[in-house]
């Protein structure tokens, strides 16, 4: 970037306005993208103000518009709902409360609006949008404003960013809100579960979600559940009689848990609506089994916002910034919102048309054109859910190829999500699944005479129940090391034709991935290896080449997150102190840095950027004059192999040194704790989703790949990668990935999320360059809707 690039990022705010407010519902997360507006805002150059009490603040004025500062967002990260709060506001549907609102912007040179809603409040804030210049003409015959006042005004930006728990406007994969609901959900439907499995159950569970069925969905796929119901896909007619049959089979494979999930939207297929009480109802007619019900409520809405709440959130902030400074009397309100990986611009009422066609197919009992309109993602979704919870696995395995599935590396939380999906997709696939013990070693061991000397069997074959419950399971249930294949080649060779196995599921780390390369390499001399593999990249560290995400990194990050909370807090009570926390992921700076944008952190070191000891000493300059505001507390994130020379004690002790007499110094070093506890609903629901999608290519490429009665496969690309890459899931030869990995310190030469690390030091008041190339521009939705692939 260049140096007149950074200055028009840092004075593009000069003698400009914002407003930032909260409508509608409020959802978690709400509070960071607030924190990065208003910080984002103060660092280009603008004045930011809040205005309290959503639109009905902007109705009345007064002390509901107020300037805010840097430190008046201090400590608001973590808090859920909305701090500068939210009202239903009938005055602003009425054009006389509009007038009034727009005389108080006016009044205080406000041009610049950003709203954080739903679609209710954004097409509010375009309405307004659209009678800008008449309001103002209607205020100057008034005599309320001058003329100078009119011609400064003259046009109002508007942007808005979606924060909604149903995750029901269209247009964005994710809106605020909708991951920390899940959060929610998933805390309570794991201890009813454990409940429920003491007594022999069936639970009922209805979440939120007015008119979508996103949250219900999601945590259907997360959790396993029997049976879900949401609006957009009435079930069949005869589904009493299918709901039952299906509860009575499960029981007799021996599973002591029903989990039913009722949108609180769903109906059937004549729109009447279908209760809990209903399904309830109905179990205990027909089946007599002990059935309750748990209605959530607004405990979904409630509680500190996810890690990935915090970072979109953040995200969302700084780029309704950009979009409204670089606005245009031409350009039209936008709404940010997440494709993938991606921020992207869209045209407001684009978005609000197509989320308002969704409800009117749904009148109109057009539903499967209500499932298009949500988009790839919500369809996705259904599809896998559709194939786990639905088909009734073949009873014969005639005519089936043999799949072998195994973890690699070190443990991630997901893996068990990631293993139980395989595994049920392979045999609704008519295939015979087997799962194999601690990974290449249990691969190369087989030990099939096990049982006969009193030891387990490495390789053994799995069937429907032997996965279930293991979405929520942290860790690996299968066993997991670090061993690569390379030195057993014939004992894994002679295993692969003893088990006639003929595809190979790879869930793991970045061993996982140079397995895999091992495996083509051994390809020239053992004829057995030349079967397809795919590899799904499951690591806290998030350092495998060719995808965005790991299954695991989410739950790490979560982890950290709320350690660092509890951290903060009890600096907070001291006063005058700062944390030096360490955390994992290798030479990988993934875990250092989201946690740093999700946490608030002063700084985070790592490997990919490197620092020296000026950097060091600007830091803790940085933190004496914090200490001098209001804000007297610090955190500090160092990734564990930053700078071998530069430890975590050598970083504490020089804090403490400089830092006498004006702040104490503490460190913690996280360790594995990271990797541990139960997987996050992302981790679970994209580990499901990664299951099901390898095993379906693999299907394909056995099929390619038998001739002569045998597998043979020997081209690049019956080994691969499956990874997220912005917008897609996408399949990569791992051969194609060898250029762009660096072996020496595991971890891929290029990774996207460093482009967020500026966003990290502005937010902690550092004088930097943004760099603005990177920035969304304008899409528009058709495309979205057609051909992208969302995950």
């Amino acid at each position: 970037m260049t140096h007149e690039e950074h200055h028009a990022a840092k004075t593009l705010g000069i003698g400009k306005a914002i407003a930032v407010l909260t409508s509608g519902g409020d959802a978690q997360g709400m509070n960071a993208a607030v924190r990065a507006v208003v910080r984002v805002g103060i660092f280009t150059g603008a004045r930011v103000f809040f205005v309290h009490e959503g639109y009905q603040g902007l109705v009345d004025g007064g002390d509901h518009i107020k300037e805010a500062t840097w430190e008046s967002v201090s400590m608001m990260l973590q808090l859920g709902g909305t701090v500068i709060g939210s009202a239903r506001c009938k005055d602003f549907r009425e054009r006389e409360g509009r007038l009034r609102a727009a005389y108080n912007l006016v009044k205080r040179g406000i041009t610049n609006l950003c709203v954080i809603g739903g679609d209710g409040s954004l097409t509010g804030a375009d309405t307004f949008r659209s009678e800008w210049s008449d309001l103002l003409s209607d205020l100057q015959k008034a005599g309320k404003i001058t003329d100078e006042e009119a011609t400064k005004s003259s046009y109002l930006n508007i942007v808005g960013l979606v924060g909604s728990i149903d995750n029901d406007f269209c247009g964005t994969d994710m809106t605020i809100g909708t991951d920390s609901a899940l959060h929610r959900i998933m805390e309570i439907v794991d201890a009813i579960t454990t409940t429920a499995q003491s007594h022999q159950r069936t639970f009922v569970l209805e979440v939120m979600g007015r008119h979508c069925g996103y949250l219900a969905l999601v945590t259907s796929l997360s959790c396993g559940a029997d049976w879900v119901f949401i609006p957009e896909c009435p079930p069949d007619d005869d589904w009493e009689e299918h709901l039952c049959r299906r509860l009575s089979e499960t029981r007799t494979r021996g599973s002591r848990l029903n989990i039913i999930i009722v949108a609180e939207g769903a109906i059937d297929k004549n729109g009447k609506p279908i209760t809990s009480e209903d399904i309830k109802n109905l179990v205990v007619k027909r089946l007599g089994y002990d059935t309750r019900v748990t209605v959530l409520g607004h405990v979904q809405r409630g509680g500190t916002p996810s890690a990935f709440d915090r970072i979109l959130g953040s995200r969302m902030g700084v780029e309704a910034v950009m979009a409204l400074l670089e606005g245009t009397p031409d350009t039209p309100a936008c709404v940010v919102s997440l494709s993938g990986n991606q921020a992207v611009r869209l045209p407001l009422m684009e978005c609000v048309q197509v989320t308002k066609d969704v409800t009117k197919a749904m009148d109109e009992k057009k539903f499967d054109e209500a499932l298009k309109l949500r988009g790839r993602s919500f369809m996705n979704n259904w599809e896998v859910y559709k194939l786990l919870a639905h088909v009734r696995p073949p009873v014969s395995k005639s005519g089936s190829h043999t799949v072998a599935v195994m973890n690699v590396g070190a443990p991630a939380a997901g893996m068990n999500a990631a293993v139980r999906s395989t595994v049920r997709i392979g045999l609704i696939q008519g295939n015979r699944v087997l799962v194999v013990h601690d990974g290449f070693e249990g691969l190369a061991k087989g030990q099939p005479c096990a049982e006969l000397c009193g030891l387990s069997p490495q390789i053994e074959e799995a069937g429907w129940s032997y996965v279930g419950g293991w979405t929520g399971q942290g860790g690996s249930k299968l066993g997991t090391k670090r061993t690569l294949p390379k030195k057993s080649f014939e004992q894994i060779s002679a295993n692969i034709t003893k088990f006639n196995i003929q595809g190979l599921v790879i869930i793991g780390g970045f061993e996982a991935y140079t397995g895999g390369l091992e495996l083509m390499e051994g390809r020239k001399q053992f004829d057995e290896l030349c079967i397809p593999f795919v590899v799904i990249p499951a690591t806290v560290s998030n350092n495998v080449p060719g995808s965005d995400f790991s299954v695991g990194a989410d739950t790490a990050l979560n982890t950290i997150c709320t350690t660092c909370d509890r951290i903060k807090q009890s600096a907070a009570g001291t006063k005058r102190r700062v944390f030096i926390i360490e955390t994992m992921g290798g030479y990988c700076g993934y875990l250092a840095t989201m946690a740093g944008l999700a946490a608030g952190a002063d700084a985070a070191y790592i490997f990919e950027e490197p620092f020296t000891i000026r950097d060091l000493q600007a830091n803790v300059e940085h933190l004496v004059q914090k200490m001098k505001t209001t804000v007297k507390r610090g955190l500090v994130l160092r990734n564990e192999k930053c700078n071998e020379n530069y430890t975590t004690d050598f970083i504490f002790n020089l804090y403490s040194e400089e830092g006498k007499g004006i702040f104490d110094s503490r460190k913690n070093v996280l360790g594995h704790m990271q990797q541990g506890g139960s997987p996050t609903p992302f981790d679970r629901n994209f580990a499901t989703k990664m299951g099901a999608k390898a095993m379906n290519w693999m299907s394909g490429k056995i099929k390619e790949s038998y001739r002569n009665g045998r597998i043979f496969a020997n081209t690049p690309d019956s080994g691969c990668v499956l990874g997220m890459r912005k917008r897609a899931l996408v399949f990569q030869p791992v051969a194609e990935l060898k250029d762009q990995t660096d072996f020496e310190h595991r971890i891929p030469k290029e990774q996207w999320w460093l482009k967020l690390r500026p966003i990290l030091k502005i937010l902690a008041k550092y004088e930097i360059d943004l760099d603005t190339s990177d920035h969304a521009h304008l899409e528009h939705i058709t495309r979205k809707r057609s051909g992208e692939a969302a995950v």
